[in-house]
């Protein structure tokens, strides 16, 4: 009776890891960053509400990502000196670098292919937001009806923030390890079932040494 038990609190361990992995998903979108102190920091308010000052450098990623804490920021380094080098200041209107990151091909949707990241410097009135100094430098842009981003450059052509599944996912390793999402059970996983099995096996021996 108790080898039976384990078996089947094995078993329910498995189905429960692999209906963790099948439910688990992410967001395609355009994640909107700041730079600040030469680090990149989600920004707490949206492109169209932001308003960047001159000198102000300024970030987006397409990805596929659970929500803000898991964002995969914008790629490159290049500050504002370097991204606004062949645009001088003019009286009257302010610069903003902006850092146009169109993801990696494992977050693409279907039949879709990323465009190289680009930067560009946008010389818009002082007051301009940063959905403004966009539009002004990466047309054409496209919104939905609840005003979220949905397209950079024209990309991705169709879809905005919908629901990928982890399975939808086109999984690229780095440097060929594992990612944390990769198919298949976490080391927590396989360290949990190996302690269901060595306990339940102690269980076993001491019935039989008992009888």
């Amino acid at each position: 009776m108790i080898r039976r038990a384990v078996l089947l609190l094995l078993a329910s361990l498995l189905l429960c890891a692999g209906t963790g992995q099948a439910q688990a998903a992410g967001y395609r979108y355009w994640s909107f960053w700041e730079r600040d102190a030469g680090r990149w920091v989600y920004a707490t308010q949206g492109p169209s509400q932001a308003r960047p000052s001159d000198g102000d450098v300024q970030g987006f990623r397409f990805a596929v990502s659970e929500d803000s804490a898991s964002a995969v920021r914008p790629r490159g380094t290049a500050d504002f000196a370097t991204i606004c080098a062949k645009t001088p200041a003019q009286e009257g209107r302010k610069r903003v670098a902006l850092v146009i990151d169109f993801g990696a091909p494992s977050d693409a949707p279907e039949g879709e292919t990323p465009p190289p990241a680009r930067t560009a410097c946008a010389r818009v009135s002082p007051d301009a937001t940063t959905a403004e100094a966009l539009a002004a430098v990466a047309k054409p842009l496209r919104y939905d009806t609840n005003a979220l981003l949905c397209a950079i450059s024209g990309y991705p052509e169709k879809g905005c923030g919908e629901q990928v599944s982890q399975k939808q996912q086109k999984q690229q390793p780095a440097a060929g390890k594992n990612s944390p999402s990769d198919d298949g059970p976490s080391l927590g996983l396989v360290g949990g079932i190996a302690l269901v099995v060595l306990l339940g096996g102690a269980a076993i021996w001491q019935v039989r040494r008992r009888g």
